[in-house]
């Protein structure tokens, strides 16, 4: 990939990627704030903030918004996380200016009308009944919360009704001259464009935005291995648990990844074919990797009988201890292939190029090339993985989080 880095007027940088093989180009503003620099009592402000942008501009009422992105078959989206808010729109390469400037309008000029506020308080609020009506989603927010407590990575991105209740106007003012500035954001571009071109235009529609701002500070958090239960009357039991790994910028983060395509990170995987090919134990079954600015999470999801669980369990935690000792050179080689086939299939995409040139940015402050990531990956010994399985397991403590018809 032909990578370019450059600097609007105010200091703003931009990422960007040519893919003069496609027609589409996806431009993304990337805000360094989510669900984790907020709060307790403002849980949820980023989220709730998010969807208020899209609510009118003094040029464009929210209806208008809405018709004319689809008047030109684009997408224009936003979403929130932990660490990150980030506000993107896709549109063929013909539209590029009109798709920043409506982007740059709902991103610089939102009104954030009082009965706006209002009414998405009602939304979120039902957003958050669906995501507690869907356990395969929800165990992961309890999960968070077992392993990290309540500190800003234990909080769910969604918010608690508690706290969007007292969001006001003022309050998520002031939330966005705090988060908002100009040193919290990056600009990525990824697809059909000229590089001058974009430039010049990102310089005319974001580049007079000159508000300055601290990005936020971090304290690691602590990770707590403990077993939470939260007992609701459900079908199945759904069940996360996992161990402490590393920051995104970790040099073991491809031994990580390594690891979890081992683990549970594919459907030849080991516990894919255990617990659910073998066994019939399970439906869902899969391993996951959660990494952030300063830590990081192993962890394993399933869902299960209510008659089965603990079975389940045993057979998830004698999987994640004996991989130090059973990992093999094919295993090790199989893994490396698949982590390199879902690396390129997946930039083969102006949008996840986009995320994945900004996260570099974000997380490592650098661009790192396929080529360089494979020449990292096919580096890997098998020592090293089993030295990292045995760090990772070798306590035998686990977080465990369990929903449903759960006894003690």
């Amino acid at each position: 990939m032909e990578f370019k880095k450059e600097y609007l007027s105010n200091g703003i940088p931009v990422v960007m990627v040519p893919m003069r093989q496609f027609r589409s180009v996806s431009v993304g503003i990337w805000v360094r704030t989510g669900s984790r620099f907020e709060a307790p009592e403002e849980n949820g402000i980023s989220h709730f903030l998010e969807h208020l942008f899209f609510k009118g501009t003094p040029k464009r009422s929210q209806k208008d918004i809405a018709i004319e992105i689809d008047s030109i078959g684009g997408e224009l989206n936003a979403f929130t996380s932990k660490e990150t808010t980030t506000f993107y729109i896709r549109v063929l390469d013909q539209f590029l200016e009109k798709g920043i400037e409506l982007l740059s309008d709902i991103f610089l000029n939102p009104l954030f009308p009082e009965e706006e506020i209002e009414k998405e308080k009602s939304i979120i609020k039902e957003e958050i009944k669906m995501v507690e009506d869907t356990p395969d989603d929800y165990i992961h927010d309890l999960f968070h919360h077992t392993a990290w407590d309540n500190s800003g990575l234990g909080q769910p991105i969604l918010g608690r009704r508690e706290t969007i209740k007292t969001f006001t106007r003022e309050k998520l003012l002031n939330y966005k001259k705090k988060f908002y500035g100009t040193k919290d954001i990056i600009i990525s571009c990824a697809g059909r464009f000229e590089p001058e071109r974009l430039i010049g235009l990102l310089n005319r529609y974001l580049g007079s935005m000159e508000q300055g701002s601290d990005p936020p500070s971090i304290t690691k958090p602590s990770f707590h291995y403990r077993k939470d239960i939260h007992k609701k009357d459900l079908s199945e039991v759904h069940l996360c648990l996992g161990v402490e790994a590393f920051e995104l910028s970790s040099p073991y983060r491809y031994h990580l990844s390594i690891i979890n395509a081992i683990l549970g990170g594919g459907v030849s995987s080991r516990l894919f074919q255990e617990i659910r090919e073998k066994r019939g134990l399970a439906y869902s079954i899969y391993s996951f990797v959660l990494g952030f600015f300063d830590t990081g999470l192993l962890g394993v999801y399933a869902g299960t009988s209510r008659k089965r669980y603990n079975e389940v369990i045993d057979l998830v935690i004698n999987e994640m201890n004996t991989l130090k000792d059973t990992i093999t050179e094919e295993e090790l080689q199989k893994a490396k292939d698949q982590i390199k086939g879902n690396l390129v299939l997946g930039l083969e995409s102006t949008g996840n190029t986009m995320s994945y040139i900004a996260r570099q940015e974000i997380y490592y402050g650098r661009y790192i090339s396929i080529e360089e990531t494979i020449k990292q990956i096919e580096k890997i010994k098998l020592a090293e993985i089993r030295e990292l399985a045995e760090r990772l397991t070798g306590k035998n403590t686990f977080a465990i989080t369990l929903l449903g018809p759960v006894k003690e």
